[in-house]
């Protein structure tokens, strides 16, 4: 940990530190001199970001090894730990998870097991850890990514599709319970991003975003907003369309 001088105005908590779009948003905070806590598996690549970030103005960077997948047990301890090395909580994002493959999950129960517990299990445990914290605290927000993919059950998704609608509905739940706590809570849905982990995905084209322009909607989802906010915007309007398509005819595409 390394703590500069004066106090940072904005103490930040990151779950799944290491992908692409946490590290974005990390850079980010790190411009307006905030406090860090990063959370991530692997030990030598989170240390190496540390450094990075204090470099790039952050006040304070502790990194915190951990599973966060087998660690939620013990989600509300943590939490209430990471408080102390900050000195209180301001914001919290939710950003690891696991794509996984449909054609493995509907064979393998191992595989469908850890898309659901990732994605949605384990996810939702810590939401509720740092929900609770926020309200207990009466200021703060807590973001949650989730994903497009959780707007309708599709046949080359559905697995993922299904945890990440399910945390959508339970942030959204969450959110509606921190009303005049002086807390809140917003999930976030991406549409295509163009990260490492989807990398066995054809990109290209205008439906799909860079790493950093989702950090920069979750930057502001973090401070002002409803409780759903799809990335980018034109989301809202492509899965309206998609929910609203009758079964007969969306039973005839192959997305």
């Amino acid at each position: 940990m390394t703590l500069k001088s004066g106090p940072p105005r904005t103490r930040v908590v990151i779950l799944g530190a290491l992908s692409a779009v946490a590290i974005e948003l990390a850079r980010i905070y790190s411009k307006e001199n905030a406090a860090l806590l990063l959370v991530a598996r692997n030990r030598e690549r989170l240390e190496t970001l540390a450094t990075d970030l204090r470099l790039r103005g952050a006040v304070q960077v502790d990194a915190v090894h951990l599973d966060l997948a087998t660690a939620a047990s013990d989600a509300r301890r943590y939490i209430r730990e990471w408080s102390e090395k900050l000195g209180g909580i301001t914001h919290v994002h939710v950003i690891y998870g696991y794509l996984g493959s449909q054609e493995k999950a509907s064979a393998d129960d191992a595989e469908l097991s850890r898309i659901l517990q990732v994605n949605f299990n384990s996810a939702a445990q810590w939401s509720e850890a740092a929900a609770g914290f926020l309200k207990a605290q009466k200021s703060g927000s807590l973001v949650v990514v989730s994903s497009v993919a959780g707007d309708r059950g599709r046949q080359s998704n559905y697995a993922y599709g299904a945890a990440k609608g399910a945390i959508a509905l339970y942030v959204q739940g969450l959110a509606h319970s921190m009303v005049g706590s002086g807390a809140r809570a917003v999930v976030v849905k991406p549409g295509f991003i163009d990260t490492p982990m989807t990398d066995g995905l054809k990109k290209g084209g205008p439906l799909w975003a860079s790493a950093r322009k989702i950090a920069r909607i979750l930057r502001k989802a973090a401070n002002k907003g409803g409780p759903i906010s799809y990335a980018p915007g034109v989301w809202r309007f492509i899965m309206l369309a998609i929910r609203s398509t009758p079964a007969f005819v969306f039973h005839k595409t192959k997305l």
